[in-house]
């Protein structure tokens, strides 16, 4: 199967995040588009999750830690770990979830 992201429906997630989604049997990836300063509240869930910067710049806390996340940077968010973050830019972004966002359906 062959998808065209752009033809993908976008969804805003949250303020000034703008998704699309491919889900597979056992996972989702996100292709984000974020607004510059918009906010990823900390929370968790209960999939394992990365998250690459394609474009732009992306502050990223997982559990204690903080991350300066650039174009080339990816971050490995183990289940259950609080996580959130900042665009410092206007940002690309992917994730990928295992298992599958129903949620992002």
């Amino acid at each position: 199967m062959k998808i065209d992201i752009s033809s993908l429906l976008t969804k805003e997630i949250i303020k000034g995040f703008h998704g699309r989604f491919v889900h597979t049997e056992n996972l989702s990836i996100g292709f984000w588009e974020i607004e510059q300063d918009a906010i990823l509240p900390m929370h968790s869930h209960i999939h394992e999750q990365t998250t690459q910067v394609l474009e732009g710049e992306f502050e990223l806390i997982v559990g204690e830690e903080t991350f300066h996340c650039l174009p080339g940077s990816i971050c490995v968010i183990p289940s259950n770990i609080p996580h959130g973050g900042r665009a410092l830019t206007n940002c690309k972004i992917m994730d990928t979830f295992s298992p599958v966002r129903e949620d992002y359906k």
